[in-house]
């Protein structure tokens, strides 16, 4: 017996939209988020738990495939990356909204502007690092969170006690006008320079010190190539966490509450991570004996504070009086 053509031709368009109707409802969203440090350094393990929490949460409705270590794009391209949808995810430096024409996320660079993480996450965590996310938004991006790294530390192969002890040496700054405002206050030049590129650098003496957290001064393996550190403690590093904004709001809301829902434990999970790992990173350093390690006296760490926010007044105009302003208020500034 014969089945009909057409009967034949019903049953296959059945089976095949239905097929294609479930395969379609089982693709996940691929979110893809680039970063530029190593998978074990605090930034690298928070990407980690997020993709872990957002999977788990959404139910396989989203996939989140990290890219650390520059695998898709440099520190200088992973921004434009984002704008145009290369990328759904990233976590850059907070220094580098200001380029983008969001000068008050400079405040964030200020020496000495923030003594501890509490008073970090009073700013960063309240309306004042709610405002600065919202200023993203007419660039194209949505901010989810903000993320520490640690606070910066001068290294070199020369000894550095005093802030005059800097005089005279390249270091190596991310692109900022603040930061190229301090370095020039203590009669450093700046060079401006990738990160991926800043081994090499000190390897080959095209720069004289850094200024870095100090798990990336581990992991990265710095003290190969530089002989001191002085743990200073005079700038905050943090990570805003920001997505594409066309694709975030595209997202169906449920799937956004549970991203959020996987953000806000992330980034619990990555603050802890880097005031731990800034503890054992410093640690290491100093029992695996490849780095002369400086610890500061508080005498010594007030002269390097008031010798450095001197620079405060001079960059007001740039970034803004009523941001910085703001946060001297809330963290109860003073310069000494």
């Amino acid at each position: 017996m014969k089945t009909p053509r057409k009967l034949i031709a019903a049953l296959l368009a059945t089976c095949c939209l239905g097929g294609l109707g479930e395969a379609l409802a089982q693709e996940p969203i691929v979110i893809k988020f680039s970063h530029v440090v190593a998978m074990d350094t605090p930034k690298g393990k928070a990407a980690e738990m997020f993709k872990k929490l957002a999977e788990e949460r959404t139910k396989g409705r989203v996939r989140v495939d990290v890219y650390p270590n520059s695998q898709l794009y440099k520190d200088k391209e992973e921004l434009e990356a984002l704008q145009i949808g290369a990328v759904q995810m990233l976590a850059p430096s907070t220094a580098k909204f200001s380029p983008l024409g969001v000068k008050e996320f400079d405040a964030l660079a200020l020496p000495y502007i923030f003594d501890n993480y509490d008073e970090v996450h009073k700013v960063l965590q309240g309306p004042i690092g709610n405002g600065l996310l919202k200023k993203l938004e007419p660039r194209g991006l949505t901010g989810l969170a903000f993320w520490d790294s640690g606070f910066k530390q001068f290294t070199g192969n020369r000894v550095l006690k005093k802030p005059e002890d800097l005089k005279g040496m390249k270091i190596r700054i991310q692109s900022s006008k603040v930061l190229e405002a301090q370095m020039r206050s203590l009669g450093v030049m700046p060079q401006v320079m990738a990160f991926s590129e800043l081994y090499g650098a000190l390897q080959t003496g095209v720069i004289d010190g850094d200024e870095q957290s100090t798990p990336n001064i581990w992991t990265q393996k710095f003290y190969e190539v530089e002989k001191n550190m002085t743990v200073t403690d005079h700038g905050y590093t943090g990570y805003a966490v920001v997505v594409n904004k066309k694709f975030w709001d595209g997202l169906p809301p449920e799937i956004r509450k549970e991203l959020d829902s996987a953000m806000k434990d992330a980034t619990v999970f990555a603050n802890d991570t880097a005031r731990k790992d800034n503890e054992a990173a410093l640690e290491a350093l100093k029992k695996s004996g490849r780095m002369a390690v400086l610890t500061l006296t508080p005498q010594a760490r007030s002269e390097w504070k008031r010798a450095m926010t001197k620079v405060h007044r001079e960059v007001e105009p740039r970034i803004g009086k009523e941001i910085i302003e703001a946060i001297y208020k809330e963290t109860g500034f003073t310069s000494d």
